[in-house]
């Protein structure tokens, strides 16, 4: 079964930056959509960004200019590169990876087959 573990979570300053990363195990990151989701304390998870794959992109408006996905074929990891963070990105973030190349709504929870445990990102001000 597929497995995904996220990595770089961690305290930073408003202003600051912060890189994810997801490794995937028993599935191959170029050939379906890939997402990060995030959940904060009592708000439901909700979709961050998302890649097919064919690496077409999609961003949360809320994360625009500021976060960028990515994913390494060669090595099946996804990243999450985040800048200029602020305490609304305070959040467990998950790693997720559908079956298709391209989701109707990639943001949304549904499309999506397998789950990382998820890193907690903290952003003070």
């Amino acid at each position: 079964q597929v497995q995904l573990v996220e990595s770089g979570g961690g305290s930073v300053q408003a202003g600051g930056s912060l890189s994810l990363s997801c490794a995937a195990s028993r599935y191959t990151v170029n050939r379906a959509s890939m997402a990060w989701f995030r959940q904060a304390p009592g708000k439901e998870r909700e979709g961050v960004t998302a890649v097919t794959g064919y690496g077409y992109t999609t961003y949360a408006d809320s994360v625009k200019g500021r976060f960028t996905i990515s994913k390494d074929n060669a090595n099946d990891i996804l990243y999450l590169q985040m800048n200029s963070l602020n305490s609304e990105d305070t959040a467990m973030y998950y790693c997720a990876a559908a079956f298709r190349e391209r989701l109707v709504s990639p943001l949304a929870q549904y499309g999506y087959i397998a789950w990382g445990q998820g890193t907690q990102v903290t952003v003070s001000s």
